[in-house]
């Protein structure tokens, strides 16, 4: 499987029209956050795959377009707060935005990223207990701790997604909320079980879950 994975920075090969050519072996497509509606929206409609995404930190509320308000992208699937079985039977999940650091939308206290950890587990329990696994990809703006982050406030990981990786093992944690300015920027790492990226502009992936298949 080829995943498209986006966030933070709109780039102009991917709002092309050449974009259904250049990404044509893609199955699945998955946003970090801090992107506009149009974009996810016109990543769509032209790959014409499955989009599914969580809000970064800067995200607006509303988001005024010529075809009218928008208060999310048409055709994607927001993973915030949620666990979700895909058609090919990809287990995802993900959360929201970055750590609190002033009155902002989508930030929240390390605290307040516990309880939303927690709130996944129930679900994340009964995926073992169905399919055989927790989880195969986690899906957040914010990196987890220690893990691809800065020493200023609002670029702090997150302590309740390090420990997420840890106990629940996906395969894959996306993350973006970390610009990267150089080529000398940690953007992979292997965490036991879990390989963390940091999908910073795009990163194609590709993953092999062809042992996971649809349930009948």
């Amino acid at each position: 499987m080829k995943i498209l994975a986006v966030s933070d920075i709109e780039l102009g090969f991917i709002y092309n029209l050449q974009i259904a050519q250049r990404f044509k072996n893609v199955d699945l497509l998955i946003s970090c956050g801090d992107l506009p509606y149009y974009y996810l929206e016109f990543m769509v409609s032209m790959i014409n795959k499955p989009l599914y995404y969580v809000r970064g930190n800067h995200a607006s509320q509303v988001e005024f377009t010529t075809a009218g308000e928008r208060t999310n992208p048409w055709g994607a699937t927001d993973l915030h707060h949620r666990h979700i079985r895909t058609q090919e039977g990809l287990l995802l999940a993900g959360i929201e935005g970055s750590v609190r650091y002033n009155k902002g939308d989508h930030q929240y206290t390390q605290a307040e990223m516990w309880g939303m950890v927690f709130d996944l587990i129930p679900g994340l329990i009964y995926n073992r207990i169905r399919y055989g696994r927790f989880l195969d990809i986690f899906v957040t703006h914010a990196p987890p701790w220690s893990i691809h982050d800065m020493d200023d406030l609002p670029h702090h990981g997150i302590k309740a997604f390090r420990w997420l990786i840890k106990v629940f093992k996906p395969k894959y944690h996306l993350h973006g909320h970390i610009h990267v300015y150089h080529n000398n920027m940690v953007t992979q790492t292997q965490v036991g079980n879990t390989c963390v990226l940091n999908c910073y502009g795009y990163r194609e992936i590709d993953a092999d879950f062809n042992r996971f298949r649809p349930s009948r």
